[in-house]
């Protein structure tokens, strides 16, 4: 065999074998429908690609199913934001360390006919209560995301008991942010949303803003790498790798540079610990 053909083929199989080693480098991240349907991640993930090596691939769901799959071990990193089943997850060892990553809000959404009256109310729980009063229809995500377990505890800190008030107002669809709003916009309902899925959301129709500003509203959001000791096949290094670079600064920044209309969907807190 000529020599310049011997040594093609040995370029040849170190590219491929290159190639498949970088292919490799991947993790699996379990996170929530609002950072997918948002926009965040398709912004966000191939910056962070670029700058490792990393490949992440994003199961996006509730933040319930996406604890759930980080105890399962099928997946390196969860990123969510349910600060109480955050806790939880830890305490049970399927981690070792929380960091903040970033915040937004949750907004009422509703028509602008708006039957309940609750526009430019500031306390949540005085429109919630409204809304129960009225009877006024309402989308429930159903889903045990971060969201509706946000939901619940406004119901709750509104004073209302919502296996007492529930009626066909309510409605449970056990879907994520995106379809939740557009069951809302098809039949002018009221829905808690994540400002960043609103901002992001096309299909309004006659839905806007009602109610927002409440220190209640609150939307922290939590990284986590899955305790390589409870799940072996865990990709630590690279999971970590993800994690600091999402509190370094260029992440930081990277988040804070997303903008849909000109406006800022995510705030940067990684060094508000």
């Amino acid at each position: 065999m000529p020599s310049f053909v011997r040594n093609l083929l040995v370029a040849a199989a170190l590219l491929l074998t290159g190639s498949a080693f970088a292919q490799d480098r991947s993790i699996v991240v379990a996170s929530t429908t609002s950072t997918e349907q948002s926009g965040l991640f398709g912004y966000l993930l191939p910056r962070f690609t670029q700058a490792s090596g990393i490949a992440v691939k994003v199961v996006a769901v509730g933040t319930g199913q996406a604890l759930d799959i980080g105890r399962r071990g099928d997946a390196d990193v969860v990123f969510v934001h349910d600060r109480v089943a955050e806790e939880k997850f830890l305490s049970e060892g399927f981690a070792t360390r929380r960091h903040d990553v970033m915040y937004n809000d949750f907004v009422i959404i509703g028509p602008k006919a708006d039957p309940a009256h609750i526009a430019s109310d500031k306390d949540v729980a005085d429109a919630l209560r409204k809304i129960a009063a009225a009877k006024a229809p309402f989308i429930s995500r159903g889903d045990r995301s971060g969201t509706h377990e946000a939901e619940l505890r406004l119901w709750k800190d509104a004073g209302i008991d919502l296996a007492a008030a529930k009626g066909d107002w309510y409605r449970e669809i056990g879907q994520g942010m995106g379809p939740a709003l557009n069951m809302a916009s098809s039949s002018n309902a009221y829905v808690l949303s994540d400002r960043g899925t609103w901002l992001s959301f096309k299909n309004r129709g006659e839905l806007a803003v009602l109610t927002e500003g409440d220190r209640k509203l609150f939307n922290q959001y939590g990284v986590m790498l899955v305790n390589p000791a409870k799940h072996p096949k865990v990709k630590a290094a690279d999971g970590q790798a993800f994690i600091d670079w999402l509190i370094s600064a260029d992440g930081q920044k990277t988040i804070a540079d997303y903008k849909v209309g000109g406006e800022q969907l995510f705030f940067p807190n990684a060094d508000a610990r």
